[in-house]
């Protein structure tokens, strides 16, 4: 006979745990913090919410793991891209185009991040892991502008966060903007066509930018 669902979720605490942040991002990335509810989270997941305090101690450590989760996942993806083994330029090109893409099909990446600004990074200054995390991105982009530079492919030196605010400021405005932008200037930014003519562009300017002494 199979087991209830509930028993299932009892002895996996790792998918349990994996279900409520789900949950829980969707929750905050609409409500923010002080309007999302744990109630409501441990409803839909069909869990107690003295199990998600369990888990996570409280609203506070569940919102910020709920961020650590979502910083994981892009510096995962571009670990992913196995950039090293590329010429500077395309891993640039690469790396741009990963980024644009993840902000876009992750609005609750962008809404979590706008919140968390709202609140002044008191939540995500007590994560050693979020700092940790954000390290790897520039030094990947230090490699590839190291090599840029020594393979005469990349003609300006440049810091590389200065580089990486540049990439995520034209990456995440298209997203978190997306309503305000559009209804001014009656453009959808989701339109294939324009979507592809800004990944193009973004990726275009950087290396243009780069290639000039």
């Amino acid at each position: 006979m199979a087991r209830p669902a509930g028993d299932a979720r009892k002895n996996d605490p790792e998918r349990t745990r994996e279900n409520i942040l789900e949950v829980a991002t969707a929750e905050f990335a609409e409500f923010g913090l002080s309007g999302g509810r744990v109630d409501a989270i441990a409803e839909k997941t069909r869990t107690s919410k003295r199990m998600i305090y369990y888990y996570y101690g409280n609203k506070e450590g569940l919102y910020l793991a709920v961020l650590e989760k979502a910083y994981r996942k892009i510096r995962s993806l571009e670990s992913d891209l196995e950039l090293a083994g590329m010429p500077p330029d395309q891993a640039l090109r690469q790396l741009i185009s990963s980024t644009f893409d993840h902000d876009e099909r992750n609005p609750d990446f962008v809404r979590l991040v706008s919140i968390e600004n709202i609140h002044h990074a008191m939540h995500m200054k007590r994560s050693a892991e979020i700092a940790e995390l954000n390290i790897s991105v520039i030094r990947t982009i230090q490699e590839i502008l190291d090599r840029g530079v020594r393979e005469e492919i990349f003609k300006r030196r440049v810091d590389a966060i200065d580089l990486h605010m540049l990439i995520s400021a034209f990456c995440f405005f298209r997203v978190s903007n997306r309503y305000t932008f559009g209804t001014i200037f009656q453009r959808d930014l989701s339109e294939p066509a324009l979507y592809n003519r800004h990944k193009q562009l973004i990726s275009d300017a950087v290396l243009a930018y780069l290639r000039t002494a």
